[in-house]
């Protein structure tokens, strides 16, 4: 670390990136998600015709070779095709001066992924047993494990600094972003490359999740599928993509003119220690994790102007994020607007908190918040606020989002829109 850089306390986004099922890039999926649109329909990756969820939220409109040379967009595995695109788009957002040899030797990575190359471990595990161990690809297990999303953008980028990953299934977006927000505090790197990204829409993937019944059986109506909060949801629709930001030390981010975006204010972090699946249906480690956040932006919970819900359209999820909203907030649980954008992109896993982190971001830009599409008949013990099926305008600064991982992991973060 260079002797001139002293870190500020303060970490803002100048930044983001976006491959989503809604649509490749910020420009195309936010308006999408504003007027209501679903991404939700039946899987056309492989033949799902034994499979009891049939559905799923695809990206459509992603070609790798928009992104890669040729030759690494045939061999490459999606989720790390999905995470340079959408740290492609960041860094270009940001203007970030990939030409400064010296700001990217300070320049870090943290780039999460909940599963890693699932599509390359399907296809060559089946090219395993069919013809044998010498056909094995040698990129498998460097293309399968998680942290290769954050690895090879270092090595796409050139980017020197930390380079690390966060693993923590559908928390793992917002544990990236939080530790990379940290990082920059603590003065170890000026900028970070921040995210989560998936690919699990494979065959193994969806089986191993049909087997749990953990996902939508509405086959016949996948518009309908994702209904989180409503009366008569039946399980999450699985979703990829990638969502990355560019974060900057503030003082930084001013001296090169950049544009900020947003700034980050809180993050905190708990563990339920009560199923490997299952939250806790009294949302003890959600409130713990809200409350650090909240702590730790210096705010109180009325200050807090829209939440972006894990709201994962579970019986058990949904209902047990709600009490935790109530005994975080009280009575401004029924104030703040909460919407659940996995209606209409489905949930990406762990590229989930860091899509939703972009939504926020765009939220506080625009002042509007999106809606919880397929709202129709709301759950009793789910009486909250949700901006059911269509988006609003809202005059707001703070924007908290929230995301829970298979093994009791909690995560939130805290945005501010940018006044100063």
């Amino acid at each position: 670390m260079t002797q001139d850089f002293v870190p500020s306390g303060r970490v803002v986004v100048t930044g983001l990136g976006a491959v989503a099922p809604l649509g490749t890039g910020a420009d195309v999926f936010w308006p999408r998600m504003l007027a209501g649109e679903n991404a939700v329909g039946p899987v056309t990756h492989f033949d799902v015709t034994d499979y009891s969820t049939r559905i799923a939220a695809e990206v459509k409109d992603f070609n790798a070779a928009d992104w890669l040379e040729a030759k690494d967009a045939r061999r490459m595995d999606k989720v790390l095709a999905f995470t340079i695109a959408a740290s492609t788009m960041a860094l270009k957002d940001a203007n970030f001066p990939l030409d400064d040899e010296d700001l990217k030797l300070e320049t870090g990575v943290l780039i999460g992924s909940g599963i890693g190359g699932l599509n390359i471990m399907s296809e060559q595990t089946q090219k395993l047993f069919l013809q044998g161990p010498s056909r094995v690809s040698p990129f498998l297990v460097p293309y399968m494990i998680p942290d290769m999303s954050s690895g090879y953008a270092s090595i796409h980028f050139g980017l020197k600094g930390p380079n690390t990953c966060v693993v923590t299934a559908c928390a793992t977006g917002v544990n990236a972003i939080g530790d990379a927000y940290h990082i920059i505090k603590r003065g170890d790197a000026r900028a970070m490359l921040a995210g989560g990204s998936e690919a699990p829409i494979t065959p193994i993937g969806m089986a191993g999740f049909c087997a749990m019944k953990a996902m939508s059986t509405r086959n016949d109506d996948p518009a309908h599928a994702s209904r989180p909060f409503d009366k008569d949801r039946d399980g999450f629709v699985i979703g990829e993509g990638s969502g990355v930001l560019v974060l900057e030390d503030y003082e930084e981010a001013k001296r090169r003119g950049a544009n900020i975006l947003a700034e980050i204010v809180g993050y905190g972090m708990s563990g339920d220690a009560y199923h490997i699946t299952a939250t806790d249906p009294n949302g003890q480690g959600a409130q713990r994790a809200m409350k650090m956040a909240i702590k730790k932006a210096g705010l109180q919970p009325s200050d807090i102007g829209y939440i972006n819900a894990h709201g994962t359209s579970t019986p058990y999820n949904d209902s047990g994020e709600t009490r935790a909203i109530k005994g975080v907030f009280g009575d401004h649980a029924y104030k703040v607007p909460i919407s659940s954008t996995k209606s209409s992109i489905g949930h990406l896993l762990g590229g989930a908190g860091a899509i939703e982190t972009v939504i926020c971001i765009l939220a506080l830009r625009d002042q509007k918040v999106p809606p919880t599409i397929n709202l129709e008949n709301p759950d009793p013990e789910c009486d909250l606020d949700y901006v059911p099926n269509e988006s609003r305008d809202h005059s707001f600064t703070y924007a908290l989002t929230n995301s829970f991982g298979f093994g009791g992991h909690n995560a939130t973060l805290i945005l501010k829109r940018p006044v100063d």
